[in-house]
């Protein structure tokens, strides 16, 4: 491992953002760490089984949401990625194709496996309800590729707004469909407004970071305290979910659809990447720690859509031995939680030997054929090498 951590180290080019690589990383693994602790299931009545979370029974652990919740910072830093590849691409229209085709085509292979699993289990006489509780935390993720890959699509234009006048805009109008939603009573479905504009906001901030904007220790400070400001206000003031994730069976998420303390939180978010930027640039100077990033960054996609599989896997084997505590047990006790805790190290060996044999070939296969790397999915220059912070 070390003889690949410094082949990996060496075949990086010099001008490499690792620190924009180590946010995106951390985001990443806080998505997939989240979904490991918060997704659920349990025994119901006739032995069905029921989607739960401990969010629903220890409310005191909703702190460990604020930490877990890191969509935001994925977004910020795919702003920042596009808007820095799309001014080095050779033409726009093949920009975006390129980039569908890196987003859309690894969903194919984990949604026939889940619709061979939700067969498989429909032959053995599993129930529907029991199918669907199993299934769809598993599928339901993917809610959030259809949203980046739709953003990824208008950066073209998106980049030619104005940064300010477009940030703004967007969270107008998630404050709009908050007040009509709650203040002035109006239909749920309004909410669905939301998914485009209130992740919008963290990708523009992206996009305006990586148009020059940012720059100053100053403007990181601001965002991180207006947005944590604002966040504590709608929670505390305005009776927003204090959960920055979904719970199960809960009148009011703050994720589906985002609301105005989502996008808040987002902000505050944003501000902390850019502040950590500078130290974890430093920290990637060290070969294991930049190649273990390296290796998520390449896996992104695939590390999201297979990590729930890992999970549901996990959770099927176990039903042949019963209610195993941690997988399919109710999440009502703090035990619970160190339990589950006790699973992570195999669902975590299951994905990384699913995904590792081929992360590494087509790196080094990328090394083989031309001196670029393609990192995050990057498109190589025609001299061969990643743009810095792409």
């Amino acid at each position: 491992m070390a003889s690949v951590a410094t082949r990996i180290a060496t075949a990086t080019p010099a001008d490499r953002d690792r620190g924009v690589d180590a946010l995106r990383a951390l985001a990443i693994l806080g998505v997939v760490l989240g979904h490991w602790m918060v997704t659920a299931w349990a025994r119901g009545p006739g032995g069905t089984i029921r989607v739960s979370s401990p969010l629903i029974h220890l409310p005191e652990f909703t702190p460990a949401s604020w930490v877990l919740q890191t969509l935001a910072v994925f977004f910020f830093v795919g702003g920042y990625a596009a808007a820095r590849s799309l001014r080095a691409a050779q033409g726009r229209p093949a920009w975006v194709r390129a980039k569908m085709g890196r987003l859309l085509r690894p969903v194919g292979p984990p949604a026939l496996i889940w619709a061979g699993i939700a067969a498989g289990l429909m032959l053995n006489g599993m129930p529907p309800g029991s199918i669907r509780a199993l299934v769809l935390p598993v599928a339901a993720p993917v809610w959030f590729l259809a949203v980046f890959a739709a953003l990824t699509s208008a950066t073209p234009l998106l980049v030619r707004a104005r940064p300010g006048v477009l940030i703004v805009s967007a969270a107008g109008v998630v404050l709009a469909v908050d007040v009509g939603r709650f203040a002035l009573g109006g239909p749920a479905w309004l909410g669905w407004v939301n998914l485009a504009a209130g992740w919008l906001v963290p990708y523009a901030l992206g996009i305006a970071w990586g148009q020059g904007a940012f720059t100053s220790r100053r403007a990181a400070v601001g965002l991180l305290a207006g947005g944590t400001a604002g966040a504590v206000a709608l929670v505390v003031g305005f009776g927003y979910p204090a959960s920055m994730v979904g719970v199960t069976g809960a009148k009011v998420s703050n994720l589906s659809p985002p609301t105005l303390a989502a996008v808040c939180f987002g902000i505050a978010q944003v501000g902390l990447a850019l502040l950590l930027r500078g130290p974890l640039t430093r920290l990637m100077r060290r070969p294991p720690l930049w190649a273990a990033v390296a290796m998520v960054n390449l896996s992104a996609m695939r590390i999201f859509l297979w990590h729930q599989t890992a999970l549901l896997v996990t959770v099927l084997v176990a039903l042949r031995f019963g209610d195993l505590p941690g997988l399919l047990t109710s999440p009502a006790e703090p035990v619970w939680l160190l339990q589950r805790l006790a699973w992570l190290p195999v669902l975590a060996l299951l994905l990384v030997l699913g995904l590792l044999p081929g992360t590494l070939r087509g790196f080094f296969n990328d090394r083989a054929s031309s001196s670029g790397s393609s990192l995050s999915g990057v498109p190589r220059t025609r001299r061969g090498s990643a743009r810095p912070g792409s």
